[in-house]
């Protein structure tokens, strides 16, 4: 059988620094397919390569494509906007407030995500499927960010306490590092019964864990020193990425790992819940439009055994290296 996908332009990823890294972004979004209650997920299922292949497309018009109007919808710098209790409820009332210079420079991540889902819910009421599929791909995306701490921060890579790096050490390295071994079973979708307020619930939650992210890494820092920590050529210099950033050693991060005791597990697997809740909303919302009759029969039923083997798989918490082929 012929493997097909619906892709942008061809364009490789591979080579470029996303937020939660390839491997996160794809496994939060591939977990919350399975997360999904029938009838939705069989036609979630039948697309599965294609939702888990685009999560990573929004980094893509962000860095490959360098598109200006991308980069404040991955994060909100929380720090710069005052007083939780004065922040606008709405993308067009933070547009009212605050001129574009500073919500380009500041973010609108969790405003961003409530237009997202509006969208696809619409698009889900009007069974557009290409729609539908682009938009939840993109909307896994946006949630993924709002769950990573320094998605939320003025600090956002350490570089106003002196830990420039931290980012990328944190929602990269370390998923690919230690994600294989990751239990990311969340149970079942749930409907969200206030959007808004769950959206600012997840955005708190991981600002909350900023400080005590810095405070890890810092004490970490002071312990083994800078000798060992990061990644050097044969010349003994340290090594960079395309960003410029040095790379952490394997020593370092792995101590790192251990000393957030699971921080970065949890927060994929409550972004895995988090994405098939908002998706499984999304579709309530829209009527709970029979989404089945948008594929051939034929598609279904070749992947209907592979979904179930699949999601028992799921439950074990195991859904690395799926197996199988599905046709868009």
């Amino acid at each position: 059988m012929k493997k097909t996908f619906l892709v942008i332009g061809a364009v490789c990823i591979s080579a470029v620094l996303v937020s939660w890294g390839i491997f996160g972004h794809e496994h939060i979004n591939k977990g919350a397919v399975l997360a999904l209650p029938q009838p939705m997920q069989t036609f979630f299922y039948n697309h599965i390569d294609f939702v888990t292949q685009e999560s990573t497309v929004p980094d893509l018009r962000k860095y490959t494509l360098s598109d200006k109007a991308e980069n404040p919808r991955h994060f909100i710098d929380l720090e710069n906007f005052g007083s939780m209790d004065s922040l606008p409820k709405t993308m067009s009332e933070a547009k009212a407030k605050y001129d574009d210079k500073f919500l380009s420079a500041n973010g609108f991540l969790p405003w961003y995500i409530e237009e997202m889902m509006e969208k696809l819910t619409k698009s889900m009421k009007e069974k557009r499927k290409t729609e539908i599929l682009f938009i939840a791909a993109d909307l896994g995306h946006y949630i993924g960010d709002a769950h990573m701490p320094f998605h939320t921060s003025a600090n956002h890579d350490g570089q106003k306490t002196n830990q420039k790096g931290i980012h990328a050490l944190w929602e990269a390295q370390l998923p690919e590092m230690f994600g294989s071994k990751y239990n990311l079973y969340c149970g079942d979708a749930k409907y969200i019964d206030n959007v808004h307020n769950e959206i600012w619930n997840i955005i708190n939650s991981s600002h909350a864990l900023v400080t005590k992210t810095l405070d890890i890494e810092m004490e970490l820092r002071k312990k083994m020193g800078e000798a060992k920590m990061y990644k050097k050529d044969e010349k003994g210099e340290v090594m960079k990425n395309k960003f410029h950033s040095s790379i952490f050693s394997d020593e370092y991060a792995t101590a790192f790992h251990t000393n957030l005791q699971g921080m970065v597990e949890n927060q994929m697997k409550l972004s895995t819940k988090s994405v098939a809740s908002f998706w499984y909303t999304a579709w309530v919302n829209a009527g709970k439009p029979d989404l089945n009759d948008l594929d051939a029969k034929e598609v279904t039923d070749r992947n209907s055994k592979l979904m179930k083997k699949d999601v028992n798989q799921w439950k074990t918490g195991k859904m690395f290296g799926m197996e199988g082929e599905k046709e868009f």
